[in-house]
C-alpha cells in the first residue's frame, strides 16, 4: 500500500510540474537558432522532471517545483551542448584566431596573411586550415538540421547594415593612421599596451620612465587619437585646444594633418593600382 501510495505522490509531482517543463523549453527556444527541435528540448526536460521526482526529498524544505526547475534546466542545456556540431575546443581556438586577426589588421592596417596568423599564435597552417573546416562543417549540420525551417529563420538577421559596416570600415582605417603618426613614445605606449597587452611596468622599464608616466602618456596618446577622429569624421565633436596661438595647438593640428595626409595617400593607392590594371 504504501509503495502504491508513493507512486501516487510521485505520478502528482510530475503532473504538476510538467508546466515548468513547458516554461523553460519555451524560454529556451526564443534564444537558439530554429533549427533546434523543440521536441528534443522537452523530451529531455520530460525525463529530467521524472528523474528529479524519484530522487526529491521534501524533508529539505525545498518546494518540488523549485528543485525539478533546476534538473530540467540543466538537462535542457545538455541537450543544446550535445546538439552543438563543433567541440568547445574548436570554438575557443576560432575566436582566439578571429581576435589573433583584428589585433593584426589594426597593426598593419591590412588583411593579414594565414602565415602571419600562424606565426602569431604559434600554429601551423594545416592546423589553422583544419580548425576552418571544422567551423564551416558546424555551420553546414547546423543548416542541414533546419529541415522545415527557411534559410532566413537559421540566419541571423540583426547584423550591421552596409552602411555601418563602410563607417566601421573606414574608422577603424582612420584609427590606424593615427595610431601611426602618433609621436613615437606614445605610439610605442599605445601599441605595447592596447595591442600586445604588455604590461605598464615592462614598458616603463622599456622607455626609462615611471609607471606614472606610461599612464600619463597613454592619456595623452588616447586625447589624440580622439581629437584626430573627430577632426576627420565629426568635427562637431572636436574641442578647441585651450591656447589656440600656443605651440602645443600647432603640434596638434600638424598631427591632424599628418593623419589627413595619411588617409589620403592610402585611399589614393588602391585607386592608381586599379587604374593601372586597366590601362
Amino acid at each position: 500500500m504504501r509503495e502504491n501510495a508513493d507512486t501516487t505522490e510521485m505520478d502528482a509531482l510530475i503532473t504538476s510540474s510538467i508546466p515548468v517543463v513547458t516554461h523553460i523549453v519555451r524560454e529556451t527556444m526564443g534564444r537558439v537558432p530554429s533549427h533546434v527541435s523543440r521536441d528534443d528540448l522537452t523530451s529531455a526536460g520530460l525525463t529530467a522532471l521524472v528523474q528529479a521526482s524519484k530522487s526529491f526529498d521534501a524533508s529539505r524544505g525545498v518546494p518540488f517545483a523549485r528543485y525539478a526547475a533546476t534538473r530540467v534546466r540543466g538537462a535542457v542545456l545538455d541537450e543544446l551542448r550535445g546538439i552543438d556540431w563543433a567541440s568547445r575546443s574548436v570554438r575557443r581556438r576560432a575566436r582566439d584566431l578571429d581576435s589573433t586577426r583584428s589585433q593584426l589588421a589594426s597593426i598593419l592596417g591590412r588583411t593579414p596573411s594565414t602565415q602571419e596568423v600562424a606565426e602569431a599564435v604559434g600554429m601551423t597552417l594545416g592546423e589553422i586550415a583544419q580548425n576552418d573546416e571544422d567551423i564551416a562543417r558546424a555551420q553546414v549540420l547546423s543548416l542541414q538540421g533546419a529541415q522545415d525551417a527557411s534559410l532566413d529563420d537559421v540566419l541571423p538577421s540583426a547584423g550591421p547594415t552596409p552602411e555601418q559596416l563602410i563607417e566601421h570600415r573606414e574608422r577603424l582605417a582612420y584609427l590606424v593612421e593615427a595610431v601611426a603618426e602618433l609621436p613615437e613614445r606614445l605610439r610605442i605606449v599605445v601599441s605595447d599596451y592596447f595591442l600586445e597587452e604588455r604590461p605598464m611596468a615592462e614598458i616603463a622599464a622599456e622607455l626609462g620612465v615611471t609607471e606614472s608616466r606610461v599612464s600619463q602618456m597613454r592619456a595623452e596618446a588616447l586625447v589624440l587619437l580622439r581629437d584626430a577622429m573627430n577632426h576627420e569624421l565629426d568635427p562637431t565633436l572636436l574641442q578647441a585646444h585651450a591656447r589656440p596661438n600656443g605651440s602645443a595647438s600647432r603640434r596638434r593640428e600638424a598631427y591632424f594633418a599628418a593623419v589627413a595626409s595619411r588617409h589620403a595617400a592610402t585611399v589614393r593607392r588602391p585607386s592608381m593600382a586599379r587604374l593601372d590594371e586597366t590601362a
